[in-house]
């Protein structure tokens, strides 16, 4: 169709409905001039006429107060996606006025629920916790074969509960809802968390087990050597193997890392990032920790500490063939012929760290122990007896409660008799609450960290402050 014709059929619909509009037009005229006849010539015309004009103006008064009163209405939402929460008095969604229903305190929450994997199931989930005044601080995803795992940082009214969280987890379309109190540490973003963690475990091959607990949260965490673990019949691939709420992965001398978290399983993002930190460690191979201390003690002997390993093995065997029967028994709590088979499983970076405390002369008198068990932390104290009284035992005890604080410990239990009044006035000495518990003749008395005074970092907190050499 050219251009002409167009222009020569859009000028003959243009008359045509010229000509239906005069048409209209006349007719209206028409039927008005016989109305107005009708009503004038009527008893009561004028009457009518002034009725109707009013009732007009009433139903026109009426229909531009309800439109001012209900404002516009919203756009219909498309298919497919969750309509936003409703406004209110003030124009502010319940998301952004929590403070208004539940006054001003907040706790922080970390969440973790599995979503249907699929468009709008997030924005569910949104919607139910912002009905409650909860913000959403940040968001992890970890993609799973029937779904996704949502792990949350929640920041919500301090009136809410566990309970009415999960329900509106649940109303949202969570599943297998996990809740836990959160602290400020946690609003650091994941890959910041993680690359803090590669560069500790980078520093220090003893941070391994620690940095495994800060990224995977409350776990025990096990290392089985080579011997055993294949005595047991365990087969672990190099890639290592991820089931529910066990994880294991294989140690560069052949031996297992075992990972158990048996309140939420692990998903593949997490046995991923967990197996890149042991890799990490395997290739960098043994690292110096950190360099010696030199202490000069009360009565003027000098000794210096610093972190031990297996290479200490042939020395602290050599302080125990000095140490009597009844130092050795009240450290291992056994026989003493078993004291010697412990030394390689303490010394071991794989199970906590280890203070040795040296003489001038090269002679290890003193060992400390930070033994990670599981999600408590135990300290444990052995000097040799010509050493024993002289404020060694306290200046390993001090080191160790501050590593303790530095790994997020909070609180170290020690196992003893009362008897020992050694590890008693320690422990007594680093003036940290403590809880006794005395079952047949065995002490453990258990120091909570949380509540010590923060220290100032040039003069960590130990028992007795012996000045630096």
């Amino acid at each position: 169709m050219t251009d002409e014709t167009i222009a020569k059929s859009s000028h003959r619909h243009h008359w045509r409905r010229d000509l239906v509009e005069l048409a209209a037009l006349f007719s209206a005229v028409a039927i008005a001039d016989s109305v107005a006849d009708t009503v004038v010539h009527g008893p009561d015309g004028p009457v009518l006429l002034g009725a109707s004009a009013a009732a007009l103006l009433a139903t026109a008064a009426f229909h531009t107060w309800w439109a001012r009163r209900r404002g516009p209405a919203p756009p219909a939402p498309a298919p497919g996606t969750v309509p936003a929460p409703p406004a209110t008095a003030d124009g502010t969604t319940p998301a952004t006025t929590p403070t208004a229903r539940h006054g001003g305190a907040t706790t922080l929450w970390r969440m973790r629920t599995t979503v249907r994997d699929e468009p709008g199931s997030l924005a569910a989930l949104g919607l139910a916790l912002a009905g409650l005044g909860v913000d959403i601080l940040s968001l992890q995803t970890h993609p799973l074969g029937d779904g996704t795992a949502d792990e949350l940082l929640l920041r919500a009214p301090a009136a809410l509960g566990p309970a009415e969280l999960t329900r509106a987890a649940a109303e949202g379309g969570g599943r297998d809802t996990w809740l836990e109190r959160a602290d400020a540490h946690d609003l650091v973003d994941a890959p910041t968390r993680v690359l803090h963690l590669a560069t500790r475990t980078a520093l220090d091959s003893a941070e391994l087990p620690l940095a495994l607990r800060r990224l995977l949260g409350r776990c025990t965490i096990r290392s089985i050597p080579a011997t055993r673990s294949g005595a047991a019949g365990e087969s672990v691939p190099d890639d290592g193997v991820c089931e529910g709420t066990v994880m294991r992965l294989r140690e560069p001398s052949g031996g297992t890392i075992t990972i158990d978290r048996p309140y939420l399983s692990f998903t593949p993002t997490e046995f991923a990032r967990a197996r890149a930190l042991v890799e990490l460690d395997a290739r960098l191979g043994p690292r110096a920790a950190h360099p010696d201390d030199v202490l000069t003690l009360p009565e003027g002997g000098e000794i210096t500490v610093r972190r031990a390993g297996t290479g200490d093995l042939a020395a602290a065997r050599e302080m125990h063939e000095r140490c009597s029967p009844a130092t050795l028994s009240q450290r291992y709590h056994g026989p003493l012929g078993n004291a010697d088979r412990y030394l390689h499983h303490l010394l071991s970076p794989r199970f906590g760290r280890t203070l040795a405390a040296y003489t001038a002369t090269g002679r290890l008198v003193a060992l400390g122990h930070l033994l990670w068990d599981g999600d408590e932390t135990e300290v444990a104290l052995l000097v040799e007896d010509g050493w024993q009284r002289r404020g060694v035992g306290g200046e390993l005890l001090g080191r160790l409660v501050a590593m303790a604080a530095e790994a997020g410990c909070e609180s170290v239990y020690a196992v003893t008799t009362a008897a020992n009044t050694g590890v008693v006035a320690a422990m007594r000495a680093l003036e940290l609450p403590l809880d006794y518990q005395i079952e047949e003749g065995t002490l453990v008395m258990t120091a909570r960290i949380a509540a010590r005074p923060p220290a100032t970092p040039e003069r960590p907190v130990a028992v007795r402050r012996a000045t630096g050499g």
